[in-house]
């Protein structure tokens, strides 16, 4: 289980590192001649805002006569690091101005930081001011992952002609949909990100017992427990369903205003990666011209929150093809967009690229989703005791006919413990299960062992029906590939907080002991479910300290305390036959 030393590493990892590392895109390892350009470097260059207020950048750039096209990166995790400065040297080897700045109120940019709410005009106005300088020739592309991509996709919308392309890494999409909320449940780690960026510069967080601070009630007090007074957490916490102050801060919604073509590059077992899909499809749909719709790029690797880092991922090893030379990658893309150099082989390449997992190697689609993807429901079944790794639960094709439902008691006060893998710069990743899957609280449905290889590439998603004696509770489900050792490794996991299950802006309480349908996205994978393993399901009602503990009351659990019980019953019969929804590809034969 997990414990006081490991939280600590985790989470200050995962928020300083992932999210710090992940907006200057890099990848450990690789590098690439440059063209024979000498740099010269601008530092603290004063950039200013509409509205007066002055940004700080370092510009990276060809030390020779000419105009040159722009890469832009703006990050609220300072300007100023090893990371930074190796990209900015590589693309300035290579013939680009690469421009790195501060976001408004963080290290020296001036103003204040407010999450999401100034990146749109201040990127556009960087923008602008960086497509007007003597040394750039009018295109601008932006690059950046987490945060950093956010701040790609509020400026894009805002229109500037000036903007040709995006690298987009590892964004999340719009605030409610994955963080700080997840179909209506706090993620807790942004306590951590709360603490990093309150201030100009990053703060400390060695100083914290995360643990302590994770379990403090009301989460809307988690600022001043930490010893500060933050008001946008508060606005986080008390806003706790999709209106207009989330609304605000989207950009889901505005595809149509973005006009250029995006690489998105994403992980499997990024906490992200559902941005990615959301994104490219969307842009597919609603981009604002053909060219944009029809300039939409997808690379999806192995990896977690930090792309293209190590091949190795908990205890899984994903081959010597997992990790890339993607600066090469971003490269060739920002060629062709910027300065219309090796088109051809870029636009002609796949317009998707996947890693299958389970057989490890990279694959060239088409398409995303694939079409030839086939839904297969897999049901859930026992004799009413699926409880622990050791009940009767079991999984199967055949559809349920009179089975009695499986029962457990959600305890707020003692939720299931998220697992957790050192190192692995995510919330979870390819982590055994078996330490949680013997909690009564966790139900475990089993298939038996796959006797032809079996993949499952696509949207996998949960129809659970469900009743609780509570007035809202929540609802998690995870899907497993079960080794013939018995390791349980993770592939995907979702929630849903009941009252959410028809809509993120009119949450309505349950009616205690009434069956509801749920659906929980597991959001997407490729894997391999090879030979003699076997597919499993958990299901529970909580994942802690991923997310906040539903206190099941109904009221607003980031500021509350007030707590209950809640009695859980899971149903899988002729009339309530719960499943999971397999995408299932057809093997080559």
């Amino acid at each position: 289980m997990p414990n006081k030393h490991l939280y600590r590493i985790l989470f200050t990892i995962l928020m300083v590192v992932s999210f710090h590392a992940m907006a200057t895109f890099t990848n450990a390892g690789v590098s690439a001649a440059g063209t024979g350009y000498e740099i010269k470097l601008d530092l603290n260059v004063r950039i200013p805002m509409r509205d007066g207020a002055i940004l700080s950048a370092d510009i990276y750039r060809p030390d020779t006569a000419g105009k040159f096209p722009v890469i832009l990166l703006r990050t609220p995790y300072s300007n100023n690091s090893k990371r930074i400065l190796d990209n900015g040297l590589y693309f300035a080897e290579h013939g680009f101005v690469f421009i790195a700045q501060d976001s408004r109120g963080r290290h020296d940019s001036e103003g204040r930081f407010r999450p999401f709410v100034d990146e749109g005009r201040d990127g556009y106005d960087t923008i602008e001011w960086a497509a007007k300088q003597p040394w750039s020739n009018g295109n601008v592309g932006t690059i950046g992952g987490s945060y950093a991509g956010w701040n790609q996709w509020f400026a894009a919308v805002e229109g500037s002609e000036h903007l040709k392309t995006m690298v987009s890494i590892v964004t999340p999409p719009d605030p409610f949909l994955n963080v700080p909320y997840q179909n209506g449940a706090f993620l807790l780690g942004m306590a951590d990100w709360m603490i990093l960026v309150d201030a100009r510069v990053n703060q400390e967080l060695s100083m914290y017992d995360l643990p302590m601070l994770y379990k403090h009630l009301p989460v809307i007090t988690m600022d001043e427990a930490a010893g500060r007074r933050v008001p946008w957490w508060r606005e986080w916490t008390e806003h706790n369903s999709y209106d207009e102050y989330w609304k605000e801060r989207s950009y889901q919604d505005k595809y149509d205003r973005v006009n250029v073509p995006v690489l998105h590059v994403t992980g499997w077992y990024d906490d992200d990666q559902v941005g990615a899909l959301l994104n490219y499809a969307g842009m597919i749909k609603h981009g604002r011209s053909l060219e944009a719709r029809r300039g939409q790029w997808l690379l999806i690797g192995p990896w977690p929150h930090a792309i293209n880092s190590a091949q190795i991922l908990g205890d899984i090893d994903f081959g010597p093809e997992a990790v890339i030379d993607i600066n090469d990658v971003y490269r060739r893309w920002f060629d062709c967009h910027l300065r219309e150099k090796g088109c051809d082989q870029v636009m002609k390449a796949a317009p998707v690229r996947i890693f299958v997992m389970g057989e490890n190697r990279w694959r060239d689609e088409q398409e995303w989703p694939l079409s030839r993807a086939k839904f297969t429901r897999f049901y859930f079944h026992s004799q009413g005791q699926a409880n622990t790794l050791n009940g009767d639960g079991t999984l199967s094709t055949t559809a349920p006919a009179n089975e009695p439902s499986d029962r457990f008691s959600y305890d707020p006060s003692d939720p299931v413990p998220t697992v957790f893998v050192p190192g692995s710069f995510q919330l979870e990743s390819t982590e055994d299960q078996r330490p949680i899957e013997t909690r009564n609280d966790v139900l475990v449905y089993t298939s038996e062992p796959i006797t032809e290889a079996l993949e499952v590439t696509g949207r996998v998603r949960v129809r659970l029906w469900a009743a609780t004696s509570a007035p809202d509770t929540d609802w998690s489900a995870k899907l497993i590939d079960v080794h013939p050792d018995g390791y349980a490794q993770r592939l995907l996991g979702g929630v849903i907080r009941a009252r959410f299950r028809n809509s993120y802006e009119m949450p309505v309480r349950l009616k205690p002991g009434k069956p509801y349908e749920y659906e929980i996205d597991l959001w997407a994978t490729s894997h391999v479910f090879k030979e003699k393993h076997r597919i499993r399901v958990e299901i529970s009602s909580s994942n802690f300290p991923k997310f906040n503990s539903n206190l099941n009351t109904g009221k607003n659990n980031g500021t509350s305390m007030e707590m209950q019980m809640a009695d859980q019953k899971i149903f899988h019969d002729a009339k309530y036959p719960s499943h999971i929804i397999l995408p299932v590809v057809p093997r080559p034969r």
